[in-house]
């Protein structure tokens, strides 16, 4: 209940500080508008045109069903990357070998385009959920290790030392000291890792499910549907933009909240 008053009495201040956002927002717009006029709407739908077939889709249900199949497999793979490679960062952060044992692994899993992976999940899965999940995972996984691992080996070893001399007990060390600066850098990882998920999981979509919203993109493809095309693209960016700016950008403030300077 505290943290819940404390969101809501930020609320106000965080909605007005989001007009830098609205204006990119409508310069966008704009960019967009005046493009489609110049190549016509075969080439790129005006933003109009775009959100009347968004509408549609919404109305017939279509909308709702797709993002809905397309936000499981994203989820169900960023989720598998975030409980392996957070655990998996931490526990190699803590151990000199173990980090350097990784490095090269990781590098190469960084260093490895998606649609590699996504072919030799064609191969294995089929055209099964289990295409874009693995393909979500092994493409978020590597950001997340190296968030954790960061998170982990960067800790101020006099800060600690300090703690430990202060005999502070060990839910405090871990509450205060420990969890704020890990997640620190978890936070902005599975932030990327979240985005990645998305982008990663319409192109497995595309070339390899017969529903979702990859596939819907494929079907509109087909048929150059340039107004269709976009909207599936709107809906999918202005999910992200509202999942980030309506609840993960006032979670991140609040737990770093640590960081502020004492007035």
């Amino acid at each position: 209940m505290k943290l819940l008053r404390i969101v809501l009495r930020d609320w106000p201040a965080y909605l007005w500080s989001g007009w830098g956002a609205v204006a990119s927002l409508l310069l966008l717009f704009a960019a967009w508008q005046l493009a489609a006029e110049h190549y016509g709407s075969l080439v790129l739908a005006q933003p109009l045109e775009a959100f009347a077939a968004l509408r549609r889709f919404w109305q017939d249900g279509s909308a709702v069903q797709e993002l809905a199949i397309t936000g499981r497999r994203a989820l169900s793979g960023l989720l598998l990357a975030l409980l392996v490679g957070s655990a998996l960062g931490l526990a190699a952060g803590v151990s000199m070998t173990a980090s350097m044992m990784s490095r090269p692994l990781v590098t190469v899993l960084l260093g490895m385009p998606p649609i590699a992976w996504l072919v030799l999940a064609m191969l294995w899965f089929g055209p099964s959920d289990g295409t874009p999940v693995f393909t979500v995972f092994v493409a978020a996984f590597p950001v997340v290790f190296i968030g954790a691992l960061q998170g982990a080996r960067t800790l101020d070893g006099q800060l600690r030392e300090m703690a430990r001399t202060l005999h502070l007990p060990p839910r405090m060390m871990l509450l205060d000291l420990y969890l704020p600066h890990v997640f620190s850098y978890l936070f902005p990882a599975w932030i990327s890792a979240l985005g990645m998920s998305w982008k990663i999981v319409i192109m497995a979509e595309l070339l390899a499910s017969q529903d979702g919203v990859g596939a819907a993109l494929a079907i509109t493809r087909s048929h150059l549907d340039s107004a269709g095309t976009l909207a599936w693209i709107s809906a999918v960016v202005g999910l992200l933009l509202a999942l980030e700016y309506l609840l993960l950008e006032p979670l991140k403030r609040e737990v770093e909240r640590w960081r502020e300077n004492p007035r």
